[in-house]
């Protein structure tokens, strides 16, 4: 892709990005009904990387300089490889998020996780309800949840939580924040559910009404108006338009990678802009870089905050148009 001549984004001036989202895996142990990627059980992507290629991969993100990644899926513990990865990027001074869905997550995993240099454990709490919970996430169990975010606290790891609101789910929030508060959670992460994947497959069942959307926010805003001390909020931008206009206005410093090794432009888009196993990360980062001054990525930008429906083919992938303004 050639870079335009209209302007310099503050990515232009680094060589590696700042952060890494890395989906190790589409392969799931659950098949949640709002899942942005489509996970579920015995799904791995086609042609995902191999134990061989993560590693090598995770060298080239150490080797780069790249401060921080975050590994995730799919459900990152069932990667046999998982903590091989872990450890080659946390022991080569990578500092590390997980995102997992606590099912398989105990004691043993945690104590291994904290010898490295982990910034925090986030875990999926949408409900305090058992019932309400395994209904978003069938087969899940919320006990197992629980004792998941024990094991990270006990272990002395960073713990933050992620509730989906959904038409199921969305009157559970104050329970939900109770219990991420006596877990110990340091951050509650929510917002307007994604029309992305299984969510946007079953849009008309899961999204939240106007009304359950007005009360949902005033219960964070008051949350946070009160300056409750020991757990942050984070639910800001609400909807992923307000967060595609920051991105379009500065991009982020961010290679969102799939299991594949492809990379993609942006969570709410089914652009792809480069391939880490293709080209190896250099290549990848510079790619990335100069497709945020093509004007079809802009274009697409534009498109997908003017018209929220759009972004139920982010799963659509496709490479990006070579097209710059």
């Amino acid at each position: 892709m050639t870079a335009s001549a209209t302007g310099a984004h503050q990515i232009d001036r680094l060589g590696a990005p700042l952060f890494v989202s890395w989906q190790l895996t589409r392969d799931c142990d659950l098949a949640c009904v709002h899942c942005c990627t489509e996970s579920a059980p015995g799904k791995p992507m086609a042609n995902e990387l191999s134990r061989a290629e993560a590693l090598a991969f995770a060298d080239e993100i150490v080797a780069a300089g790249v401060p921080y990644a975050m590994l995730c899926g799919g459900e990152p513990m069932v990667v046999p490889h998982f903590l091989e990865v872990a450890e080659r990027l946390g022991r080569g001074g990578v500092q590390l998020k997980i995102e997992t869905n606590g099912q398989r997550f105990g004691p043993a995993e945690a104590v291994q996780l904290a010898e490295l240099p982990v910034r925090s454990v986030q875990i999926s709490l949408d409900a305090d309800d058992p019932t309400t919970y395994a209904r978003q996430r069938p087969g899940a169990s919320l006990e197992k949840v629980h004792a998941a975010c024990r094991a990270v606290r006990a272990a002395g790891l960073p713990l933050e939580v992620t509730f989906a609101p959904t038409r199921v789910t969305i009157t559970e929030l104050p329970a939900a924040l109770r219990r991420a508060r006596q877990l110990g959670a340091f951050r509650f992460n929510t917002g307007a559910l994604m029309r992305i994947g299984n969510a946007a497959r079953n849009w008309r069942k899961l999204v939240p009404t106007a009304e359950q959307y007005d009360a949902f926010r005033a219960v964070l805003d008051r949350e946070a108006e009160s300056g409750e001390a020991g757990m942050e909020l984070a639910y800001l931008p609400f909807r992923m338009e307000d967060g595609l206009r920051q991105t379009a206005a500065e991009p982020p410093a961010t290679l969102l990678v799939l299991p594949d090794g492809r990379v993609k432009a942006s969570a709410a888009l089914p652009y792809i802009v480069a391939d880490v196993r293709r080209d190896g990360l250099a290549q990848a980062w510079r790619s990335y870089c100069q497709a945020w001054h093509t004007s079809a990525l802009r274009e697409a930008i534009e498109a997908a905050i003017a018209d929220g429906a759009r972004h139920a083919q982010a799963n659509a992938w496709q490479e990006l148009a070579e097209s710059t303004a």
